[in-house]
């Protein structure tokens, strides 16, 4: 999946944090979930603190094991993980109707991974926004690497807080990352802001289904592992997502939960009783392999104190999200169209 090696995970781990602060770093993380005795009221607070400290701390991970693209995908019989993740973005393009030159918006863009895919499927200009410096510096590094530096390019920015005009773009997107927000509607509203009337906003969300059960313990604790290994101060429920989109002031062209019709889950390469040799380092045998090098690399001082500790909390992760996917109370892909009506210009 990635062209990553274990040297370039142990170097990398702890982004911008100073090495010798990652032990502290994940202490300070972890004490804001639940697990921990956490509040969502505190973590909605400090989300910027928590989700930048999230993701120094697991980028190397990521993309030592996914690869570019941070995110799920359906997928189809015969098809290799990576393939979907492709396909899932390409979907994204032509449900926007992206046309060639547009200038676009991926809001929480990661290291750019579908932002490059979707400005070389479309031959658009695609400016990535994103909180995190580490991130952003991998993702520059990437974009000259694929020839993109001169169209494409990031912002650092809060996604509460843009820094752009109104009606600046002429489509925005959001693949699993708007799912951090403190605030849905506070969210979609800056994203309604910056897009031009008459233009769309897509995003594929991470959601709670009907089907969880806030009363039942199991479920709570599916949740909150979910939420500790994904730097989110909350899930919201699809329900919850649909009405922030509305009171934003969007028109919902369509949505749908895309995880119900995929013929293989999209959990899957998470999945430890699952095998595959494409996606090698995400399988049981792979993640015990990259659990004992970090551990080696970490007591001989080339990872830093911390790192297995990253890695434990990203596995009761991994365990959360299959065991929501499989209960199926949690979605990966609540995916939505939504409109800026016409008479929306401010």
């Amino acid at each position: 999946m990635s062209n990553k090696g274990t040297l370039d995970l142990a170097t990398g781990l702890g982004g911008k944090i100073d090495k010798t602060d990652v032990l502290s770093a994940v202490d300070k993380y972890e004490k804001y979930h639940v697990s921990y005795g956490g509040k969502e009221e505190e973590r909605k607070a400090n989300y910027t603190d928590m989700v930048n400290k999230y993701y120094d701390l697991v980028t190397s991970f990521y993309e030592y094991g996914w690869g570019e693209s941070f995110h799920f995908a359906p997928r189809w019989k015969g098809e290799s993980l990576l393939e979907s993740i492709k396909r899932h973005e390409h979907f994204l393009a032509l449900q926007l109707g992206l046309k060639p030159g547009q200038k676009v918006l991926d809001v929480g863009c990661g290291i750019g991974g579908p932002l490059r895919e979707i400005a070389r499927f479309s031959s658009t200009s695609v400016t990535g926004l994103n909180n995190n410096e580490y991130q952003i510096s991998r993702g520059e590094v990437l974009n000259r690497n694929a020839g993109l530096d001169k169209t494409c390019n990031f912002v650092k920015a809060d996604f509460m807080k843009m820094p752009f005009p109104d009606n600046s773009f002429d489509a925005v997107y959001a693949i699993e990352a708007t799912c951090h927000a403190p605030d849905a509607v506070g969210c979609y509203s800056e994203i309604y802001r910056v897009l031009k009337p008459g233009q769309c906003f897509a995003a594929y969300e991470w959601c709670m289904t009907d089907a969880y059960d806030p009363n039942n313990k199991e479920h709570q604790q599916i949740k909150a592992e979910i939420e500790l290994g994904n730097g989110l101060p909350d899930i919201r429920l699809t329900s919850q997502c649909l009405e922030a989109v509305k009171q934003a002031g969007f028109e919902v062209v369509w949505e749908k939960d895309l995880a119900v019709d995929s013929p293989i889950p999209w959990y899957l390469p998470l999945d430890t009783s699952h095998f595959s040799l494409s996606s090698f380092r995400l399988t049981a045998i792979g993640r015990f392999i990259t659990k004992n090098m970090v551990m080696a690399l970490e007591k001989i001082g080339i990872a830093p104190k911390g790192s297995q500790r990253v890695q434990n909390f990203l596995e009761k992760a991994a365990e959360g999200l299959v065991a929501g996917g499989k209960k199926e109370i949690f979605t990966a892909m609540y995916f939505f169209v939504a409109r800026k009506p016409v008479h929306g210009a401010q």
